[in-house]
């Protein structure tokens, strides 16, 4: 199906220029195994050189301009992005396995909306101003001003890698700063064609750096360690979180992390049942589960509970397996074999810690190349206890463990427990029931009826091991500058 895939470089992109390193790595297309990419992975010189290259556009005429023509500026960027959509597409296609009717529907258009968003944010931003009264009567005025961050390290992951990149990317760089982004090394594509939509448009050279690499040892840990490096945006696994942190604390870094997730979904009996099938068939199975914020345990209401599994399983049974390209299909692979035996390692553990497999559980069979990728089945158990490891660990596939609840106070508490805080999804008929139990959960995002569902205003983020800070609107604003207080004796 890909074998007219031509293997292209993806090379660094340093100080407007596109960069050869001796040490390059391959890129595997998920779904059949193929080489799709020689990557090219920048050494500790060029991430110095990249930084400094951002340092010296931070000053220039980047740092210069006015928040009215950086907004120009991204909205450049963002019809740039639209007006190569399918080579965009193609890419996201070949680096992830993300089906078409995903990818074209999500990935690219939100990555192009992301710099829109902000464009407008940055366009209506303000600050405050104060009268302060003086022992003389004269007074004084208060007034504060923004200035950039600095120079932005932004860690991209490889689930959502255009989308989750921008969203970072158009806050830092409509509050004046300066970019240096390492992608994943599974998804380097969409960021090296969006250092040409870059160039195209006109931004300076210097603000958007663009090296390739891993996380220890390589670029990842040559960025966090830098000392001319002003703050870190991050969102992956907790512990690389956590590794950051050390990493950054010698120089006191601001960062701002979203982290992992296991993320709670409860279905009370009064619930519109087809649309909490629905919804939560989505919420668990999208991106082949690959998404923070899915849910991968689900607690139902014991009346409800039997219906609830054997309409979660059909429509698990439903969904399609197939080529990426395939407008039919609805799943696609696991980023990579390494991924793949990660999550099938937990579909072997819920079997002995004694889970009733109610579908799936393994790989499919195509009888072509698809064999040779990363797929996995849809999957879901039931019968574990609270405490087993594949109900408290984040797996990020395609499953859940499905638990029945009898109170309110037994499925909050039990939806709470847990290390992570990212989202939780609530349904429910009953107006007050969805108020009490969203405001419950210890988590940065609680949906009632919906999933995957915000207005990119409002905060965005995680409690507990799930990150720090927050994203959307102002939020990302405010981490990415700094706020300066002039005083005026009058």
């Amino acid at each position: 199906m890909n074998a007219n895939v031509k293997v292209v470089e993806r090379k660094c992109f340093i100080d407007g220029q596109f960069v050869s390193s001796s040490k390059q790595f391959t890129k595997i297309n998920p779904a059949d195994g193929t080489v799709v990419a020689q990557v090219h992975e920048a050494d500790k010189a060029m991430v110095d050189a990249a930084i400094k290259a951002a340092r010296r556009a931070l000053h220039g005429p980047w740092g210069k301009m006015s928040n009215q023509a950086r907004a120009d500026m991204l909205r450049a960027i963002a019809d740039g992005i639209d007006k190569r959509f399918d080579e965009f597409l193609a890419a996201e296609m070949n680096d992830t396995g993300k089906p078409w009717n995903l990818a074209s529907h999500l990935d690219i258009p939100r990555g192009a909306a992301n710099f829109r968003v902000f464009a407008d944010a940055i366009r209506a931003v303000g600050m405050d101003s104060f009268h302060l009264d003086t022992p003389d009567g004269k007074g004084a005025i208060n007034y504060a001003m923004r200035k950039p961050l600095g120079v932005v390290a932004v860690i991209s992951p490889w689930n959502l890698p255009l989308l989750l990149s921008t969203w970072k990317l158009a806050p830092a760089m409509a509050c004046g700063n300066t970019i240096v982004i390492k992608p994943s090394e599974e998804t380097p594509s969409t960021i090296t064609l969006l250092a040409e939509v870059m160039k195209e448009v006109g931004v300076p050279d210097g603000v958007y750096n663009v090296v390739h690499g891993f996380g220890p040892n390589s670029a990842g840990e040559f960025m966090t360690t830098h000392p001319d490096v002003d703050g870190v945006t991050f969102t992956g696994e907790s512990a690389t979180g956590a590794a950051i942190m050390k990493a950054v604390a010698p120089t006191v870094k601001p960062v701002s992390f979203e982290l992992g997730g296991k993320n709670a979904g409860i279905v009370f009996a009064d619930c519109d049942f087809d649309a909490a099938v629905a919804g939560m068939a989505n919420a668990v199975f999208s991106n082949t589960g690959q998404v923070c914020l899915a849910p991968e345990r689900i607690y139902v209401e014991r009346p409800i509970f039997d219906k609830f599994v054997a309409a979660l399983k059909a429509k698990a049974e439903g969904l399609v397996l197939g080529w990426p390209i395939d407008k039919t299909t609805t799943t696609g692979p696991l980023i990579s074999k390494e991924h793949q035996q990660k999550v099938l390692s937990y579909y072997e553990l819920a079997v002995k810690e004694g889970a009733k497999v109610i579908t799936g559980g393994g790989v499919p069979k195509f009888g072509d190349a698809r064999d040779n990728g990363s797929y996995v089945q849809p999957t879901l158990w039931t019968g574990l206890p609270e405490t087993a490891r594949v109900v408290k660990e984040e797996i990020f596939g395609p499953c859940a463990h499905i638990s029945p609840f009898d109170t309110e106070e037994e499925v909050i508490a039990k939806a709470n427990d847990t290390r992570y805080g990212l989202a939780s999804t609530v349904w429910t008929t009953n107006l007050s029931r969805g108020h009490r139990v969203a405001q419950a959960m210890e988590v940065g995002i609680s949906w009632v009826n919906c999933w995957f569902l915000r207005d990119l205003r409002t905060p965005f983020g995680g409690a507990k091991l799930s990150g720090i800070g927050r994203e959307g609107g102002m939020h990302s604003i405010n981490f990415y500058s700094e706020p300066t207080n002039v005083c005026i004796k009058l």
